[in-house]
């Protein structure tokens, strides 16, 4: 397994426990799939460089995880189809 980071930006109109439930559901992929979780740091919110459907604040979670490149697949799918994610990256460590 391999060690990944995904830095991702949720909406920031959503409650706090709306973005507890989003970051709660990229962790149960990374586990339900055998990979493990190393880390997850919220940075909170903060101003982004340009609009993003027309918002000009987002909230960052940066989660580093251990996990085959299926995982890495599944969760680049849920985040591209999830409307509370504005933008996503995956790198590996």
């Amino acid at each position: 397994m391999a060690k990944y980071e995904m830095l991702y930006l949720i909406g920031n109109d959503l409650t706090d426990e709306a973005k507890n439930a989003e970051i709660e559901k990229y962790e149960n992929i990374v586990k339900s799939m055998g990979g493990a979780i190393v880390s997850t740091d919220k940075w909170g919110t903060k101003k982004l460089a340009y609009p993003i459907a027309y918002k000009n604040e987002a909230y960052y979670v940066l989660m580093t995880f251990e996990a085959g490149a299926d995982v890495v697949n599944e969760l680049d799918r849920v985040a591209g189809i999830s409307a509370n994610v504005l933008r996503r990256i995956i790198t590996k460590l």
